[in-house]
């Protein structure tokens, strides 16, 4: 079921995506009286289609891309023969080079706009919920897998990034300025001493792997007991919701990962917990209020008591008003393209690996993931329209940018390149990009199976 969301959600980006990026071409197009022959969003063999005027829409079976066939011009086609006659006044090739530059930036425009709104809406709806960054600089963080490889440890308190102050937990678990940096490290506080941590720069490789980006480091968190499960050891002992344990066989705990290790020292054996009842603790909250309860516990084999822990992490939540939102959105948009355009660098700078960070069709989709959740399929697609808009910008043939590029060329120099040269370089543009594309889903392939 989770693989079924998981191909739903990306057939439904990708379609809202393609469409929007060719319905800009073509609306461009004919708002110059430009012919439009064909729409479709997806490659053929062509599952259905049906015909407007001049215009045939159509949807096809291979979800990776779509084009517009405009009367008039060298595209993914290929139809040279049409190129022999004498124009036509309907014909892209017979209008003014800043008409057809309009059309062939029709797309990308469109993508722009459509992330940024995206942006936008989230903002205003969702606003931003965050851990304050003094929850790690009073308590310190819990270091999982990913998190000891790079030398930090559970109990470290981060200070700074890159020698900067910083204000929210995320911006030190995930921030762009640690990962994409390129000699970032922590200062950090260990033991009453200051020392900073350098982060490797294929950092970024785990965070391509949602399970593996979940195993670098989270904040240290007191905790209570909640949903005390039925038959549990937890329920024979005597745990009650609202308890919070503050010791173990007379060790104090505070934090839930000193709580984990020390069930984990004594898997299979009767440990005495010592917990405070009777009254709803905060994180700031002394161990001393409430009652204090001593209880005897079998720990399971499995190092679990069988309850599920309420993590009592302050969490900061901040509401804007449209207009800050139409700023705010509109920077996370630009700055989301920013962050792969550095991305992208240490892929050609070699400090990532390009298999494990590079993600085609397959990974988009887990990156979507096996759960239907609004907020998150928009602002996948948020990401994506503006990488796309990105991408096509690129001066490839046969992408909107390689057109671009002719036209600026034809703009400037007053001569516009022959239908022979357009032709080969509208050949080569597409063997590049269906070798890339190729590779890519190979790589996805690859990521998959090995």
């Amino acid at each position: 079921m989770e693989n079924l969301v998981m191909i739903g959600q990306l057939l439904l980006g990708l379609s809202i995506l393609i469409g929007l990026h060719e319905a800009g071409h073509m609306l461009a197009a004919k708002a110059f009286g430009m012919r439009v022959e064909k729409f479709s969003i997806g490659f053929p063999p062509k599952i259905f289609g049906f015909k407007i005027k001049e215009t045939e829409y159509s949807l096809g079976a291979l979800p990776l891309g779509g084009f517009v066939k405009i009367s008039g011009m060298i595209d993914e086609s290929l139809d040279t023969e049409a190129m022999k006659s004498e124009p036509q006044s309907w014909e892209f090739r017979a209008k003014p080079a800043w008409q057809r530059l309009i059309v062939m930036m029709g797309g990308i425009i469109v993508n722009i706009i459509l992330g940024v709104i995206i942006f936008i809406a989230l903002t205003y709806k969702d606003g931003d919920a965050y851990i304050p960054s003094e929850v790690v600089k009073r308590d310190g963080i819990h270091a999982l897998e990913y998190g000891k490889k790079i030398g930090l440890q559970t109990g470290d308190k981060i200070l700074k990034i890159n020698g900067k102050d910083f204000d929210r937990f995320s911006e030190a678990q995930r921030g762009m300025d640690i990962l994409l940096g390129d000699k970032s490290y922590y200062t950090i506080e260990r033991d009453g001493k200051t020392m900073d941590i350098p982060v490797p720069p294929d950092l970024l490789e785990i965070f391509t792997d949602p399970e593996s980006a979940a195993r670098f480091i989270i904040p240290r968190s007191p905790f209570l007991v909640r949903e005390v499960q039925e038959g549990s050891f937890a329920e024979k002992a005597g745990l009650q919701e609202g308890d919070r344990v503050v010791a173990i066989n007379g060790k104090e705990i505070t934090f839930f990962d000193q709580f984990k290790e020390e069930l984990g020292a004594h898997a299979g054996r009767e440990v005495s917990l010592r917990v405070v009842r009777g009254v709803e603790q905060l994180p700031e909250a002394p161990l001393t209020s409430g009652e204090n309860v001593t209880l005897q516990a079998t720990v399971g084999e499995d190092s679990t008591l069988g309850f599920f822990p309420e993590f009592l992490l302050p969490i900061q939540r901040e509401e804007y008003g449209f207009g800050e939102a139409v700023a705010i959105g509109t920077e996370k948009a630009f700055a989301s393209v920013w962050a792969n355009i550095r991305g992208f660098g240490k892929i050609f700078s070699g400090d990532v690996n390009v298999s494990k960070s590079v993600k085609g069709p397959i990974g988009i989709r887990e990156i979507y993931g096996g759960t239907w959740d609004w907020s998150r399929f928009w602002g996948i697609t948020g990401l994506l329209s503006m990488w796309l808009a990105f991408v096509n910008f690129l001066p490839i043939p046969a992408l909107d940018g390689g057109h671009v590029m002719f036209l600026t060329y034809e703009m400037v120099s007053g001569t516009a390149p022959s239908d022979r040269f357009l032709e080969v370089a509208q050949k080569a543009g597409m063997a590049i990009i269906l070798v890339l594309m190729a590779l890519v889903i190979g790589n996805d392939l690859f990521n998959l199976f090995f």
